[in-house]
């Protein structure tokens, strides 16, 4: 499978050839970013919102952790 690492000077993404066609995406500045995509528009996008639920829940577990409710 083909990969390929694009940026758009903000978010720098590496699409990978999914088997069932369009892109599996995935960020190596952040290893828990994934998602998919049918094209690169779509990828920057998805990402865009995948990174909003990561911080979400990172925001949420870091609560919990600090209030010792984890």
């Amino acid at each position: 499978m083909r990969s390929y690492t694009i940026s758009d000077g903000r978010l720098v993404l590496e699409l990978t050839e999914a088997d069932e066609g369009g892109f599996v995406v995935t960020s190596p500045l952040d290893p828990e970013l994934i998602t998919e995509a049918e094209s690169v528009s779509e990828a920057f996008e998805n990402a865009r919102d995948a990174i909003k639920c990561l911080r979400q829940a990172r925001r949420k577990l870091f609560r919990q952790l600090a209030h010792g409710t984890g």
